[in-house]
């Protein structure tokens, strides 16, 4: 099977399109549950934080990415396995619950389609090798973060520091040196370093001269976390793309009424689709646009 992975790249790219639509279904829990599970810790640490020393406290019921299964958000029915196969099922129910007939949001099955083809385009890029490994791999945990942050403004330290971690740990095993993907292990722990500081500092000018928060702390390890999957020469154009993209659709939403000016916007999404674009690109497209070389 690798020997025909390896030597067939339509076989390994329709394998890549099939595990990112099976994954994409996984990411669609991670995004409902996971901000959910969070408060709920949140909650369980102030009853600590109050209650008196020795008071017992109420043990909530399981809640995580496994337990309880699927179900209904509505009639809570669960989801049988026809009912749970990417983008087929949402169409086959025609965007309704199968017992209830509640509307289904129609981003599930754009979640899927969206690791699915952003997938399929890393095992293109790639070819079979670590190098896809680590592409698919980053590229379901931006599109959870992304849209995390799209829901709830946050990017979990759960989320944010593994992948971090991981990008510094693929270099050390896997790195190749200056201008290749993985990146060396000097480049990706540069890289993690000046992406954080770099927000950090754009934060705490933007605080001193306003009094606001511009930034989430979030934002500054997503940075770091890919600072450390492509080292530090793409936090530039990181950065770049990330802020023409957010100017662009603040200046939108605003205009549309649909964004007020003081409130916040999350950054976190263009973050993550500007580092993908750029470590996932065709670096021959990049230099098209890019003006400082390689």
């Amino acid at each position: 099977m690798v020997e025909l992975l390896r030597a067939s790249p339509g076989t390994f790219v329709t394998v890549c399109v099939a595990l990112g639509l099976v994954v994409g279904s996984f990411l669609n829990v991670v995004i409902h549950r996971f901000p959910q599970m969070m408060k709920a810790r949140w909650r369980v640490d102030c009853q600590l934080l109050d209650a008196p020393a020795g008071t017992a406290l109420s043990k909530a019921p399981r809640y995580d990415l496994i337990y309880p299964a699927s179900h209904c958000p509505a009639c809570a029915t669960p989801l049988r396995f026809r009912d749970n196969v990417p983008i087929l099922s949402y169409l086959w129910l025609r965007g309704r619950c199968r017992s209830c007939q509640a509307a289904v949001s129609i981003r599930y099955p754009l979640i899927e389609a969206l690791s699915g083809v952003a997938s399929g385009w890393v095992g293109w890029h790639f070819g079979f090798g670590i190098e896809s490994g680590a592409g698919l791999v980053l590229t379901w945990y931006l599109i959870a973060l992304a849209a995390i942050d799209l829901d709830t403004q946050y990017l979990p330290d759960e989320l944010t520091v593994p992948l971090l971690w991981g990008g510094l740990l693929l270099a050390v095993l896997w790195g190749r040196g200056t201008g290749a993907f993985p990146v060396s292990p000097s480049e990706a722990i540069v890289g993690a370093t000046a992406g954080y500081l770099s927000l950090w500092c754009v934060h705490q000018g933007f605080r001193l001269v306003t009094g606001l928060e511009g930034l989430g702390y979030g934002d500054f390890k997503l940075l770091a976390a890919l600072g450390a999957f492509g080292g530090w020469s793409i936090l530039l154009p990181v950065a770049l793309l990330s802020a023409l993209a957010g100017s662009i659709v603040g200046i939108a939403l605003l205009v549309t009424g649909r964004h007020k000016l003081r409130e916040p916007l999350p950054y976190g999404p263009f973050l993550a689709i500007a580092g993908w674009l750029v470590l996932v690109t065709p670096h021959e497209l990049i230099a098209a646009w890019w003006p400082f070389g390689h």
